[in-house]
């Protein structure tokens, strides 16, 4: 087994070894991508805009004209998986006496005001919510509960989640596109693209601190 396995990770070394830097970095790049932003929808502690905006930073510095089209694809379908398979996931909480860790690690990482403020929006906007809840930062696990709890099935959370994974993708391709531009170098555009969705990811949480009393604080 070991000699098999030594054989298949030389060939692959080779193949590797023998391709352009560029066709490299895709070879080895779109897989990454494609685990860091499935990992990142499902267990919700990866930086997956970051992760989106580093990659398109380097897509833009390549020759290869559909290389941003693949990251947006990629981003989009990982994003799109890692969504779904957590919905399921939760619902299969949802229907035991029991309950699940994956539910309660959801329940973990929203307040109770928000879910329910989430559950409001839902009824108001219906599957539409799910989109806004992917581009605005710590948005997607409230919703997500509130469709749990509505005993949204599957089908549904599937139709809105489509545009919203398209949305949240683009969005954050045109991050990377943008640093980017600014600089020939790629990982100085790589620095600009992190620091920005860092930026974004932080500021409700930031805002919502300042915005408490230091009697609600205490």
């Amino acid at each position: 087994m070991s000699s098999k396995l030594s054989g298949v990770i030389g060939q692959l070394s080779e193949i590797l070894g023998g391709l352009p830097p560029e066709e490299t970095q895709q070879a080895v790049g779109y897989p990454s991508l494609f685990l860091l932003v499935a990992l990142g929808s499902l267990v919700p502690v990866v930086p997956t805009g970051a992760v989106v905006s580093s990659a398109a930073v380097v897509a833009f510095h390549q020759t290869a004209p559909a290389a941003l089209l693949f990251v947006f694809l990629v981003s989009a379908f990982a994003a799109f998986l890692g969504d779904v398979t957590l919905y399921w996931l939760g619902q299969r909480g949802t229907r035991s006496k029991n309950g699940s860790r994956w539910l309660a690690a959801l329940r973990d990482r929203a307040s109770p005001e928000r879910i329910e403020q989430a559950r409001r929006k839902l009824d108001e906007h219906g599957v539409t919510v799910l989109v806004v809840s992917r581009l605005v930062p710590a948005g997607r696990i409230p919703v997500m509960l509130a469709c749990l709890l509505a005993r949204m099935p599957l089908r549904g959370f599937v139709r809105g989640d489509v545009p919203a994974c398209l949305a949240w993708a683009a969005t954050y391709q045109l991050i990377g596109i943008v640093g980017g531009a600014l600089f020939d170098e790629p990982w100085k555009g790589v620095v600009v693209a992190v620091a920005l969705t860092l930026a974004i990811s932080g500021a409700p949480a930031l805002w919502r601190k300042v915005r408490r009393s230091p009697g609600q604080q205490a």
